[in-house]
């Protein structure tokens, strides 16, 4: 992946600077993710949206009003209270009988003589508005209800009136138990009067609430789909990329095709007038680990171009269309930044040929076709779309339709040798004073021979690690133990410590694997140990379990440094697969054969099916029978079959003569390697050199090399 800045506050101010980013700069970043996130949505979730936004000024506004109003209540009791004079009363009359008002308050204050007007108040929320009058007059209590606008009138009068000095408030909290019950049964007659006020007071509450629970809800409806939905399809700016395309060390080749489209792009006029106008789809290729991913974040950073990282492997959602739907989006957020990058990665499955069973994979590949297309609008001729994969066209079958669709095309390799060492010593120096001094690294180069430059930062890494946990420096053995650790896996001493005869079949089992190898090896060496070292792909021999591939024994080995194939090469394959079993077989008889060698069975079928059904070896035709099989399937004809078997005999057969000729060394070897657990390589050619000394010095006692004074074989030093 791209070295992404994981703190976006720093990538803003320059990656690195102290200084604190702009508000400015950060609203309109939000502003862009929220438009971003809105463009992709369905027209269902826009309304909602819109429909929710309207509706928290709405209500908002109206609780607003209604407050207001009740405000304007709370001000005329207010006003009323301030015409009480000092003689105001904070009790109740209850000596006197209570009836029911006729007619408007008003009326009755003019008409009638007047001793005293108690207004009993309850507080609405925060606002007072319900009130009950009681007027005294000539013995009684004539109790009232006002409505909103006869206590406005009400209130007006009381400054002036000859009345208003008698008018007295009382709480209705603060009232008596028998008052209460009176004022209670008051309730019950004024149930069906209460001002409107009043009936106000709760509409403001439920209108503020549900203004207040929309907003929250609206919030945290965007949070939580802002969060999901840019964690898969969001924008990286160019100034949260971290290094640049110096920095990748090596592939010059590919390099220069990446400054190409650089090139193309910031002078597409220079290239219109060349005829060269199609729209920039680029198909990056090759194995994993080898740079597509950065490359595209380089390259985004040198055009200035913000850009978008999505895993095609993650396009189908479960649901019908999910894909589809997906690249639908995509699109309408580029098309809405207009001019970015869009970069889909492990894209395998979209570059394969459509019809398949499930009819969604084709949908997806069709909406990936239609937005590739070459005929575009002024604004999407400036999107560039990049379409990684782990494979090619050669290595496998793709859609014609979609191959045409990318006018470039950058196929990623692994490094070779002077590469795998630069890329190495460029690793080794971002840590350079926790360094061994003067480490030769050789050695480790060549056995990491068709290795990814993300397998080898991985490996340097993981030495790292060890170091510090052994507080020690990294040196040529933390590197080899960290190669190990990656490439094989945790090995496991434990799982056949106990078993001596399991170690025992896994040793000779491992044997047959090395001696094969190494008798070929040995011969093209021409005697030359040095040399026999140095090409032997062999770099450990274990019986320790590795959980890996469930192998209770593995022989640690580096990948072979020749790209092509001979026929000669793939039976020397063979005869080393084939070596663990047939050792098996002479030592234990063939029902001591075990299931150890299942995984070496299986790749020489796959090796011989290649050899024959594809390659035409072994026929009098060359033909490939194999490309055939559009739909993938493996379908072995008869006389494929008959050849693979024979074959399959003829190696197993030439494999087994050769090690009974070994046995007596395999003995010894087996006997050193159940000792120590494990035999580097130079450790086992020193104990062939050792055993084959011994062996000629014993001979020439007993007279059986032919000569006394034949020269015995060098023993290693």
């Amino acid at each position: 992946m791209s070295d992404l800045s994981a703190n976006e506050d720093a990538a803003e101010s320059g990656g690195g600077s102290a200084a604190t980013p702009s508000p400015w700069l950060a609203i309109k970043k939000i502003a862009t993710r929220l438009q971003d996130w809105f463009g992709i949505q369905s027209t269902a979730v826009k309304m909602l949206v819109v429909a929710v936004a309207i509706l928290i000024p709405v209500t908002g506004s109206y609780s607003f009003v209604l407050w207001q109003r009740q405000a304007a209540v709370a001000e005329q009791v207010k006003a009323m209270a301030g015409a009480s004079g000092s003689d105001a009363m904070w009790t109740l009359n209850e000596s006197l009988p209570v009836v029911f008002g006729t007619g408007s308050v008003l009326g009755f204050l003019e008409s009638r003589p007047v001793d005293r007007i108690t207004v009993i108040y309850k507080p609405l929320m925060w606002n007072i508005s319900e009130r009950i009058l009681l007027i005294e007059s000539q013995g009684k209590q004539y109790a009232y209800y006002p409505s909103d606008m006869e206590t406005k009138i009400f209130a007006d009068k009381a400054v002036s009136a000859p009345w208003g000095a008698k008018l007295v408030f009382i709480p209705r909290g603060e009232l008596t138990a028998s008052s209460a019950d009176m004022l209670e049964k008051l309730d019950e007659r004024f149930a069906g009067a209460r001002p409107q006020s009043e009936k106000d007071g709760w509409k403001a509450g439920v209108s503020g609430v549900l203004s207040a629970a929309l907003t929250l809800g609206l919030l945290g409806f965007l949070a939580f789909h802002l969060k999901g939905q840019f964690k898969s399809l969001r924008f990286i700016e160019p100034n949260q990329v971290h290094g640049s395309i110096d920095d990748l060390v090596g592939m010059d080749d590919i390099k220069s095709e990446v400054r190409q489209i650089k090139d193309q792009y910031e002078r597409r006029a220079a290239y219109a007038e060349y005829g060269i106008n199609k729209p920039f789809n680029v198909m990056f290729s090759g194995p994993a680990g080898t740079g597509k991913t950065k490359l595209a974040s380089y390259l985004a950073k040198e055009l200035n171009l913000p850009i978008l990282f999505h895993s095609a492997a993650n396009l189908e959602t479960g649901y019908v269309a999910g894909g589809s739907n997906t690249l639908a989006r995509i699109s309408t957020m580029a098309k809405r930044r207009k001019r970015c990058i869009v970069f889909l990665d492990e894209a395998q499955d979209l570059f394969m040929k459509r019809g398949g069973h499930r009819k969604f994979d084709d949908d997806t590949q069709n909406m990936l076709l239609a937005i590739l297309d070459g005929v575009r609008t002024k604004a999407d001729a400036e999107i560039i779309w990049i379409v990684a994969s782990n494979f090619n066209h050669e290595s496998m079958p793709m859609d014609e339709a979609m191959l045409r669709r990318f006018q470039m095309k950058v196929d990623f390799r692994l490094p070779n040798k002077e590469e795998r060492r630069a890329i190495i010593g460029h690793y080794l120096d971002q840590r350079a004073d926790k360094v061994a001094h003067e480490m030769d690294l050789r050695h480790f180069v060549e056995i990491t021979e068709g290795r990814s430059p993300a397998d080898l930062e991985t490996i340097v890494n993981q030495a790292g690690i060890s170091a510090v946990q052994a507080g020690e420096m990294i040196d040529a053995d933390t590197l080899m133990q960290a190669a190990e650790r990656v490439l094989v896996g945790n090995v496991n001493a434990n799982t056949t410590k106990e078993r001596e005869r399991d170690r025992r079949i896994i040793a000779i089992h491992e044997w047959g694997h090395f001696l094969v190898d190494f008798d070929l090896e040995r011969k093209r060496a021409g005697g030359d140990w040095e040399k026999l070292q140095s090409e032997m792909k062999t770099i450990k021999i274990s019986l320790k379990a590795n959980p890996r591939n469930n192998a209770l024994g593995f022989v640690f080995h580096k990948q072979g440094s020749n790209l092509l194939k001979t026929k000669a090469d793939i039976e020397h394959d063979v005869r080393v697969l084939l070596g663990g079993m047939a050792n098996e077989e002479l030592f234990f008889g063939e029902e001591g054969t075990t299931n150890g060698a299942h995984n070496d069975i299986t790749r020489v079928t796959k090796l011989l099916h290649h050899a024959v059904a594809e390659m035409g070896m072994y026929r009098k035709t060359r033909l490939n029978f194999g490309a055939l099989n559009d739909n993938g399937s493996r379908t072995v004809d008869e006389e494929t079959r008959s050849i693979m078997e024979l074959q399959s005999e003829r190696l197993y057969g030439e494999t087994k003569a050769l090690l009974a000729r070994q046995k007596p060394l395999t003995e010894h070897l087996a006997g050193k390697l159940m000792d120590a657990g494990e035999m580097s390589l130079k450790e086992a050619l020193f104990e062939i050199r050792s055993f084959e000394a011994a062996c000629f010095s014993f001979d020439s006692r007993v007279g059986l090399n032919g000569t006394a004074n034949a020269p015995a074989p060098d023993a290693a030093a």
